[in-house]
């Protein structure tokens, strides 16, 4: 049986988190942590995690494996949709709303409303987590840091101080940058990341410096079936963990590593550091496929709609009916996207250099700028009206004068 005190909390085993178990046992709450593994950590942090947690006097902890969720939630849309937020970024903060289900469906299984995260006042994530928890049921939201940052500038401080207080010791994990990673990438801020100059030396994650790629190039050849991978170099494998060897293959020639400055929720800007080299291959052999399967239209149109989808993901509408609408778009433009896209590179860029599928949009009597099966004259009728707005207004305009 539980009480009506029982609450979720959301815990990766950090600083704050940790610091959230303590503050809401001491306020009357059994905390029941949910650790949600989307491919950031490996297994001695895991277990690092679990002990922390039970270290802290949790009334009862769960690891979930987030990695099939965060595929079929996130990356297979988002490879459809083939957009970065702002053209750049591979909306790496998305696991975040994983971690909200894991945490609401342990919620429902102790029959509690309550819901605690570790995300500050000061960022995005917040965001994210509260308007996924609103729309998916009707749950008490408690964020522990946005509370004492009323009353505390030095937040992190605080939380170090209280936790020693209590006899909790706080691992000295000091970096010079904030580092974020999961299966999706990584992602490195502060420093002089934030003040607009170079990354220094120590700003490195998973992609290899250039001295350090190897001498012979990378081939990689992905299977393609309505849009979604699912074979790599003709071996069938769940998709999240293609995903995890992707990173691992191109992470070791420096692929999928870029700077960005975005434009976040909350209003400010944003600069950050990120490598995603799967993601980035995955992108890439996407797009070839789509350029030559999918009609001139729909290549045209497709990149509006990721935009907007893009778009709702990062600022935190990832359960919003519209997005779900968008959703019905990218899955239908994909029943022809299927077929071998075979994938090079020597060091910090991939290109998609041979494809096949059934479906290529090839001309049987015409190459583009080789040979054509229509003459000279439907050639230049086709001109004449293709461009009979232009010309006329060239003509009537220039005999006005």
């Amino acid at each position: 049986m539980t009480t009506s005190k029982d609450i979720v909390l959301a815990f990766s085993g950090g600083l704050d988190t940790s610091f959230c178990v303590p503050y809401l046992k001491e306020r009357g709450y059994a905390v029941h942590t949910v650790f949600a593994d989307t491919g950031g950590v490996d297994a001695e942090e895991r277990a690092f995690i679990e002990r922390r947690a039970h270290e802290l006097g949790v009334a009862s902890h769960v690891t979930v494996d987030g990695g099939p969720a965060i595929w079929e939630g996130f990356v297979k849309p988002f490879v459809w949709a083939g957009e970065g937020y702002q053209g750049q970024y591979p909306l790496l903060v998305s696991d975040r709303y994983l971690i909200v289900e894991a945490a609401l469906k342990r919620a429902d299984e102790l029959g509690t409303t309550a819901i605690a995260h570790g995300c500050t006042g000061m960022g995005n994530d917040q965001v994210r987590f509260d308007l996924a928890v609103k729309a998916l049921g009707d749950y008490t939201i408690v964020a522990p840091i946005r509370e004492i940052q009323k009353e505390h500038t030095e937040v992190r401080a605080y939380e170090q101080k209280y936790l020693e207080e209590r006899g909790f010791g706080v691992r000295a994990k000091q970096k010079a940058y904030t580092i974020n990673e999961n299966l999706l990438g990584l992602t490195l801020s502060g420093g002089e990341i934030d003040r607009w100059q170079v990354p220094g030396e120590g700003a490195v994650g998973w992609c290899r410096p250039r001295a350090e790629w190897p001498s012979q190039a990378l081939r990689v050849k992905l299977t393609f079936e309505h849009g979604e991978a699912v074979a790599l170099d003709g071996e069938k494998m769940a998709g999240h963990r293609m995903l995890a060897k992707l990173n691992g293959l191109f992470a070791q020639y420096g692929v999928g590593r870029g700077l960005y400055t975005g434009d976040t929720t909350i209003g400010l800007k944003g600069r950050i550091l990120f490598e995603a080299p799967g993601l980035t291959a995955l992108l890439t052999a996407h797009r070839a496929l789509e350029e030559a399967v999918l009609s001139k239209q729909q290549n045209r149109f497709k990149p509006e709609i990721a935009r907007k989808w893009v778009e709702l993901v990062y600022e935190g509408f990832f359960h919003d009916p519209l997005k779900i609408d968008l959703e019905a778009f990218l899955a239908s433009s994909q029943s022809t996207v299927n077929g071998d896209v075979l994938l090079e590179t020597s060091g910090g860029v991939v290109n998609a250099v041979a494809i096949e599928s059934r479906h290529i949009l090839n001309a049987k009597g015409a190459t583009y700028a080789q040979s054509a099966d229509w003459g000279v004259a439907e050639a230049e009728g086709f001109i004449h009206l293709y461009g009979m707005s232009s010309t006329l207004w060239a003509e009537v305009n220039r005999n006005a004068k």
